[in-house]
């Protein structure tokens, strides 16, 4: 599939040869990169200025590398579960990249200093991140369109709905 200019598929599948892609396996941990709130996720970082990414909850690593591919730079991608951060370490290598992977509770262990980030995680999740996240600019997803992050904090700018799912793109209120 195509999202964000990026071309996203597994390894049997012979990707085309003059665009940006990023090969994923579809096997141990979430994010193949076809379900519509990555896809809509990938869509919308294809939209902002380039600079520092942190994937919040980044599962296989797909939303990673597709920031690298996007030109995004530095990227750093945590998840909880340490079965994604090998996955996604893995998705790095696959691809050639090179994406800062490591284990963390994006509710309570420190998080780094970026331009923006993204996480494609459940919406109450999605809301405590907000209120923590030391970020200019965030990109969520992973909650139906008729719901919505709710933040003091942040600013909504943009919106992409598909197949009724969505993401949003949100600026943080100094």
């Amino acid at each position: 599939m195509r999202t964000g200019g990026i071309w996203i598929g597994p390894p049997w599948i012979e990707p085309p040869p003059d665009e940006p892609v990023v090969v994923v396996d579809p096997g141990r941990a979430f994010g193949t990169g076809a379900h519509p709130t990555t896809r809509a996720t990938i869509e919308a970082l294809a939209r902002l200025d380039r600079g520092s990414v942190l994937d919040a909850g980044c599962g296989s690593g797909v939303t990673s590398v597709a920031a690298v591919r996007l030109g995004f730079a530095p990227v750093t991608a945590v998840d909880l579960d340490e079965v994604a951060v090998a996955v996604a370490a893995e998705t790095a290598q696959r691809n050639d990249i090179r994406i800062d992977v490591f284990q963390a509770d994006v509710l309570r262990d420190e998080l780094p200093h970026v331009d923006v980030v993204v996480t494609n995680i459940e919406l109450a999740v999605v809301e405590r991140l907000l209120d923590r996240v030391p970020a200019a600019v965030a990109v969520t997803s992973g909650y139906f369109a008729d719901d919505a992050p709710r933040s003091a904090s942040w600013t909504p700018v943009d919106r992409l709905e598909i197949e009724g799912w969505a993401a949003d793109v949100l600026v943080a209120r100094h």
